[in-house]
């Protein structure tokens, strides 16, 4: 389960405004940012790449190892929210917590 660090409003997409909560998630957000590291260093070797003229197959292989570390990292933070803020949310804002859900599958 997270921990509540702070309450704060960070702006969301199309200028409204979604109360949003600091907190943390422990061992996800921990291998997230371990996979986010990972595809940090795979996205910046890819311009060299380019540049050096390699082989079309190879970078593209990059671009596509960049990609699914990112997925990655999103179902890692995705787990922990839904872990923890999302049934937390439900309790107290239930309308809140459905439109969060939809924004990030893209539904709304």
């Amino acid at each position: 389960m997270g921990t509540i660090d702070s309450q704060i409003h960070i702006p969301y997409t199309l200028g409204y405004m979604v109360k949003q909560i600091l907190h943390k998630h422990g061992e996800q957000n921990t291998k997230a940012r371990k996979v986010i590291n990972m595809a940090v260093g795979s996205l910046n070797k890819i311009p060299k790449m380019v540049e050096e003229k390699r082989y079309c197959p190879e970078i593209i292989q990059q671009l596509d190892s960049v990609a699914g570390l990112l997925e990655s990292a999103r179902t890692e933070l995705l787990r922990g929210h839904l872990d923890s803020c999302v049934t937390e949310r439900l309790k107290n804002d239930k309308n809140g917590a459905v439109k969060e859900l939809l924004k990030i599958y893209n539904m709304r």
